[in-house]
């Protein structure tokens, strides 16, 4: 038949590191994975309610050193036509 594939030794390395790395150990990752994803989800909730709240949206960012802020540049020249524009008709 041959030698093991690749999935076959991640599979056996899963059950040994189940069986010697301790019950608890599952646990507790899962734990930091659940609360990570917490932390996440209210951290959405908090950048939400800025918004809402009328936040700092309408700044530009801010370029970074040694860069020109191009993109804002071009940004405002596209509004302005879009103005014009709606303006015609």
């Amino acid at each position: 038949m041959g030698s093991f594939s690749i999935w076959h030794w991640l599979i056996v390395l899963a059950v040994v590191l189940l069986l010697f790395g301790g019950g608890g150990k599952i646990p507790k990752l899962m734990k930091d994975v659940g609360s990570g994803i917490n932390a996440f989800k209210k951290g959405l909730k908090e950048e939400d309610k800025k918004k809402a709240e009328g936040g700092d949206d309408d700044t530009p960012p801010k370029a970074i050193e040694g860069e020109e802020a191009t993109t804002t540049a071009a940004a405002s020249s596209s509004e302005e036509t879009e103005e014009k524009k709606a303006a015609n008709g």
